[in-house]
Parts: structure tokens; C-alpha cells; sequence
């Protein structure tokens, strides 16, 4: 009797700790830079930015729009289109019922919103990656969604933003997922034929196919302060290389040091800035400069 007891009181002692820790993260954040412990609402009102150490968290692709856009002014398209599971992919879990997971999590059908909407008046076509979505990964609708976003913007010779922040291609959709980073590559590549505009904007992480493709395809590329940017993860270049990789490796500072990005921008002044870019790049300009 006893130690069911003794079994008892652990196990009372286990919940009430999990709902002080339950509590704790509902009111306050943890800086992964600084370590300091700062009250949530802080934070948000911040754009989701350290205001001890200026650390960058990652953001909602809901809330990152709130944040950009005009107000009323989003248009979303092909909200419905949703992935299938061609190869009847499963691991530890089924990939359809990963899919599942993350669309009751994150309240998306897939890890992108796009459609069109304005800054400060400007009119753009934007797309934002969604992390907490399978880790932003691009498979099929993702790549279908980016290719009919850059067909929209040729249409109507507005300019393309997109926001990465991904893992990479989708490795459950296999070929399928690979085929995406040529897809989306191409329409770009009519983008440019086009002479419409193209700005890609890197935050923290965007790896793998997607860095590969669309990450690095700007006309202009924009980074956030420290966000990590690269291809394969530090850890297997070293393995690979043998050799010590340089301090802030794969890092944005690092990237605009070499050459690899053009800008790196707060994200409290990304609004202002895009706006400003837009503006200097839209088709009239770019065509009277041609003439």
C-alpha cells in the first residue's frame, strides 16, 4: 500500500509540474540567444524579436502577414489545394496522417500561403512559408502554389515576394517533391524573361531544395538578422570537408559578407523597406530606365 501511494504522489507531482511549466510558457518566452526570460506579450508586440539581445524568433506565417500587409487588403489563392500521398509513404507514421497533424496544428492546408496583397499601397504577389508545417517543407502543392503565385504576378506584372523558411523538399513525396525546385526555378525564369520583379526574403531556417531554387533565384535577396541559410546542415559539410567550418558559418552575416545575399533587414523595418524596393522596381520604372 505503500508505494501505491508513494506511486501516487509521484504521479501528482508530475502534473502539477507539467501545468506550472504549461503556465509558464503561455506567459513567458525564453530567448534562444540571450536566455533572458521575457513576458510573452513583449515579444509580440516586438514583431516576435528579443528586445534585450534583438534575437529574430520565428514567426507564424498569419502573424508575419498581419504585420506586412496593408490592412484588408490579402487576397489568398488556392487555399484548397491540399497533398495528396502518392507514394503511400509511412515511417514511424503514416505521411498522410503527418499531413493531418499539421493542418489541425498550424490551420493550413499545406506549409505556404500565397495570393496578393498590398505595402504601403504597392501592390505585390506574396508567398509566406509556414515552419511549424511539416518544417515548411516543399512538396507538390507548395511548388504548385509558388508556380501559379509567379504565373499570377506575370499576368498582371506586379512584383513577387516570398518568404522562406523551410527544411528543404518533402522527402515523403520522393521524385515528386525534387521535380518542384525545377518547376518553380522555370517560372521564375519567365519571370525574369518578363522583366517583372522577384525578391526573395531568407529567414531563419531556409535549407535544403528550397535555398536551392527559390531561395536564391532573387532579383534581390533580403535576409533577417542571423537567420541560418544554406544547403546541407554545418554538421555534414564538416563531416564531409573534414575541416573546421568558420565562425557564423551558414549565418546571414556571414552570407552577405561573401556575397550570397544583398541585404540583411530587422524585421520591423522589412515592411518599409519591401515597400521602398517595389517601388524602385516596378514595371514603369524598369521601363523607362530600358528606354
Amino acid at each position: 500500500m505503500t508505494w501505491f501511494k508513494k506511486k501516487e504522489e509521484e504521479e501528482k507531482e508530475e502534473r502539477v509540474k507539467r501545468e506550472e511549466s504549461k503556465f509558464f510558457d503561455t506567459l513567458w518566452v525564453k530567448c534562444n540567444s540571450c536566455n533572458e526570460i521575457i513576458y510573452r506579450k513583449v515579444i509580440e508586440r516586438n514583431f516576435q524579436v528579443c528586445p534585450k539581445c534583438n534575437y529574430h524568433f520565428q514567426i507564424p506565417a498569419r502573424k508575419r502577414l498581419e504585420c506586412l500587409v496593408d490592412p484588408d487588403t490579402f487576397i489568398e489563392y488556392d487555399a484548397s489545394l491540399t497533398p495528396a500521398d502518392p507514394l503511400s509513404f509511412k515511417d514511424s507514421k503514416k505521411y498522410s496522417h503527418r499531413v493531418r497533424e499539421s493542418q489541425q496544428t498550424t490551420g493550413q492546408k499545406d506549409a505556404i500561403i500565397c495570393g496578393e496583397a498590398r505595402i504601403e499601397g504597392h501592390p505585390l504577389m506574396l508567398g509566406i512559408f509556414e515552419f511549424n508545417f511539416m518544417g515548411g517543407s516543399m512538396g507538390s502543392v507548395v511548388g504548385e502554389k509558388i508556380t501559379r503565385l509567379i504565373e499570377k504576378g506575370i499576368e498582371k506584372r506586379i512584383g513577387v515576394v516570398i518568404f522562406c523558411a523551410s527544411g528543404g523538399a518533402r522527402m515523403q513525396e520522393g521524385i515528386l517533391s525534387l521535380m518542384q525546385m525545377a518547376k518553380t526555378s522555370a517560372a521564375l525564369a519567365k519571370l525574369q524573361e518578363a522583366r517583372v520583379p522577384y525578391i526573395s526574403v531568407l529567414t531563419d531556417p531556409t535549407t535544403g531544395g528550397v535555398s536551392a531554387s527559390i531561395g536564391m533565384l532573387g532579383d534581390i535577396i533580403i535576409a533577417e538578422p542571423k537567420a541560418m541559410i544554406g544547403f546541407a546542415g554545418p554538421r555534414v559539410i564538416k563531416d564531409t570537408i573534414k575541416a573546421e567550418l568558420p565562425e557564423g558559418f551558414q549565418r546571414a552575416e556571414y552570407l552577405l559578407e561573401h556575397g550570397m545575399v544583398d541585404l540583411i533587414v530587422e524585421r520591423k523595418d522589412l515592411r518599409h523597406m519591401l515597400a521602398s524596393i517595389l517601388e524602385m522596381l516596378k514595371t514603369e520604372n524598369r521601363e523607362n530606365i530600358r528606354r
